[in-house]
């Protein structure tokens, strides 16, 4: 009876292992030590539902981002900010970029400026269905990375932005004041 037990034990465990699908590479979870400040976000499942019901109802921003919570399987970032350039190497991204070329997965924004300052949007379809999104922002002395297990579409990361540790982007305007 007891393997029984733990072998229902794991299958139930299986959803929440299988949620996150990105893994971030060792060099990169390593930055936190150099590090100025670290965001470090893992919701998954019920702790993630738990999160949303901080939301306000009556708030239109809050209420909107507290509908499309609703619908998610995960929402995990790691944030790291430095006091210095290169305190990261840029090719130490490419781990990362190479799982989001695996099937499925679709780049469907890439932003370069002469500042250094990069941006990448993934979505992962299932069908004619987005069933995830992640994001690689990386600026000289800041790198992001935000990924987003199950429907969402690009222009909810408006609705998330500066919630649960997302940043907020804003995909529809172009910056006004570029070097």
């Amino acid at each position: 009876m007891k393997i029984s037990t733990i072998a229902m034990a794991c299958l139930a465990l299986l959803p929440a292992l299988s949620a996150q699908e990105l893994k971030l590479p060792a060099n990169l979870e390593k930055l936190g030590d150099r590090a100025r400040e670290v965001v470090d976000v893992t919701l998954d499942g019920p702790l993630l539902q738990l999160a949303a019901r901080f939301l306000s109802d009556k708030d239109p921003d809050e209420a909107r981002a507290k509908k499309l919570v609703s619908g998610l399987k995960g929402i995990y970032v790691r944030s790291f900010t430095f006091d210095n350039r290169g305190e990261y190497d840029p090719a130490d991204l490419e781990p990362l970029r190479a799982q989001l070329k695996s099937p499925g997965w679709s780049r469907i924004v890439g932003v370069r400026s002469r500042r250094d300052d990069n941006a990448e949007v993934y979505i992962k379809s299932e069908g004619d269905k987005i069933a995830g999104l992640a994001v690689i922002a990386a600026e000289p002395k800041e790198l992001t990375v935000v990924q987003i297990v199950g429907p969402i579409q690009p222009e909810d990361l408006r609705d998330l932005g500066g919630r649960f540790g997302i940043p907020k982007v804003d995909l529809g305007k172009k910056n006004a004041k570029e070097d």
